[in-house]
């Protein structure tokens, strides 16, 4: 197996999101040719973008896998799918059931139609950091460094690992 380490972020704060991120954790783990190598805790985050709605929990996993990054962003968008996430129809920051984000894919620099590695926002998401840098800190975001100094740039105040 030609793989690669890929890491996503999994967020979202409708229904029971601590539910749903687990339950994303074992979707993750069964994808083709990809096994979950680390899952973070879940995290209570501030809503981001939109404030009128209920706290994120979020989480990140790494991922090792034989698909291309656009084969798992397909895989990814499936499962959110599966789990209730119409993407037509939500408000870009707006309440969700799970979000599932390819936040890196081994060292891929990529700027495609609907995907773009690394995530162009990682290094500016407390919410997406914490939780990666509790399981892939020395991790590279091409072009920006490592996931633990993006972290320590920031405000992570607000955020708070769940028991």
């Amino acid at each position: 197996m030609n793989a690669a380490v890929a890491c996503v972020g999994l967020g979202g704060n409708v229904g029971e999101p601590a539910r749903t991120l687990r339950e994303a954790f074992a979707a993750l783990d069964a994808l083709p040719g990809t096994r979950l190598l680390r899952a973070s805790r879940l995290y209570r985050t501030p809503a981001w973008g939109r404030r009128d709605q209920p706290d994120f929990i979020n989480a990140a996993a790494t991922l090792e896998t034989a698909l291309s990054p656009q084969r798992l962003l397909a895989a990814l968008l499936a499962i959110e799918q599966r789990f209730g996430r119409d993407r037509a129809n939500v408000d870009r920051w707006g309440p969700r059931s799970l979000d599932l984000d390819l936040l890196l894919h081994g060292d891929a620099v990529l700027d495609d139609p609907g995907l773009t590695l690394p995530h162009p926002h990682l290094h500016e998401r407390a919410f997406a950091l914490v939780p990666l840098a509790e399981i892939a800190a020395d991790a590279l975001i091409p072009g920006r460094g490592r996931v633990r100094d993006a972290l320590a740039a920031l405000d992570a105040g607000g955020i708070e690992a769940l028991p």
